[in-house]
């Protein structure tokens, strides 16, 4: 299956992207499935038509669905969720606050990826085109599967262990002085299950051979740079983008001396947008002067971005991200960081696992085994990799 995710800034047009996409596919013969992640959804205001939590037919060869977080959570959290909930009402709080506080924040987040992975294992369409959650939230995604696995090997994983072997001998003695019971086996495996999801979801996101992201911009100030972040982030967690599109551009034709400052200044960041992102492809679309509401609309953005029989399944570009090459008698570990500065990036290996920090967001890298009795001697920035030495120690 070929997955796309469409990213960007909130309000660049993403979605509008997104729906186009799906209709060329569908146009080409490729059985297509445009999803929804976005908790803001406009998908189906995109389509025009109502949109629910499963697939529904938009035209031949086009499905589209609108992520219902809560149906997920309760497929895949609910033991969970009824748990916490009775820890809570034993701890004094009603009901419905009993409830509410069960759903933990950014679960919504969580199950867009579990609902992606489901898709790719079912198999039943050929392209899946992931309407995403602005670039924030989709980056705080994509660290998921590391982050999680960080704390299911060292400390969940023991502890469901330790609990099984306990509930039968301190459930009597428990619940009636706590007034809820320990967790049952089925509350302890969910998050577990949950994890090998997310743990196999990576594997997919970091094969660039049948996953991109897309980037959606505007030739904005602002847009181009939370673009570029996006950019060196989803390189930090391996996961390739092969293509930007730079959206609502002022047609030449429009000649009101209202628009020509906004002319001049969209000149001059779509320049902007082409010189940061090369060697990625970038593709134009322009300021309608209607919303792109409607099939007939979304036929106009379709034949703008894509000509002919072009194929927007394929992968426009595909980048590696992460390189250990050899030399002489040392290795180096080449990360692929585009427009990100050396004084940006902070590293720290602990055993076998090396940390890279950009800011707020962090990637732990499990070395393969050649690196992993090495120590970092040393890294530098060259065209746009990150070049980290490992050496032996010397005694």
């Amino acid at each position: 299956m070929r997955v796309i995710l469409m990213t960007g800034k909130g309000g660049v047009g993403k979605t509008s992207v997104a729906a186009a996409t799906g209709l060329k596919c569908a146009e080409l013969g490729y059985k297509t499935l445009v999803l929804s992640t976005d908790p803001a959804h406009s998908l189906a205001d995109s389509f025009d038509m109502e949109l629910g939590h499963d697939p529904q037919r938009v035209v031949k060869n086009l499905w589209g669905a609108e992520l219902d977080a809560l149906m997920e959570l309760e497929g895949n959290w609910g033991a969970v969720k009824r748990y916490i909930t009775e820890v809570l009402q034993a701890r004094g709080l009603d009901g419905v606050q009993a409830e509410e506080l069960a759903i933990l924040p950014g679960m919504d987040e969580i199950f867009g990826l579990v609902r992606m992975k489901r898709h790719y294992d079912e198999g039943d369409f050929d392209v899946l085109i992931i309407d995403s959650a602005p670039t924030g939230t989709a980056l705080r995604l994509l660290s998921l599967p590391e982050v999680s696995g960080w704390y299911m090997r060292r400390f969940y994983k023991p502890f469901q262990t330790m609990s099984a072997a306990l509930r039968p001998l301190f459930e009597p003695i428990f619940k009636p002085i706590a007034g809820f019971s320990l967790p049952t086996n089925e509350v302890m495996d969910a998050p577990y299950e949950f994890y090998q999801q997310i743990e196999a979801l990576e594997k997919v996101l970091t094969d660039n051979t049948q996953t991109s992201v897309r980037l959606v911009t505007n030739p904005e100030k602002m847009v181009i740079k939370e673009s570029l972040r996006a950019h060196a982030y989803l390189s930090l967690y391996n996961v390739s983008t092969d293509l930007i599109i730079a959206n609502r551009i002022i047609p030449d034709e429009v000649e009101d001396p209202f628009f020509q400052k906004w002319k001049e200044n969209q000149a001059i960041y779509k320049q902007e947008i082409y010189d940061n992102f090369h060697p990625l492809p970038i593709k134009e679309a322009p300021l309608f002067s209607e919303e792109m509401c409607g099939l007939k609309a979304l036929e106009k953005l379709k034949d703008i971005l894509y000509h002919g029989d072009e194929d927007p399944s394929k992968v426009y570009y595909a980048e590696n991200t992460i390189r250990v090459v050899q030399v002489d008698n040392s290795y180096s570990l080449e990360l692929y960081l585009p427009s990100i500065p050396k004084q940006q990036i902070k590293l720290n290996k602990t055993g076998d696992e090396l940390n890279v920090r950009i800011g707020n967001h962090r990637r732990n890298l499990v070395l393969p085994q050649a690196l992993a009795t090495l120590t970092p001697s040393g890294a530098k920035m060259e065209d746009d990799y990150l070049k980290i030495k490992f050496t032996t120690v010397s005694k």
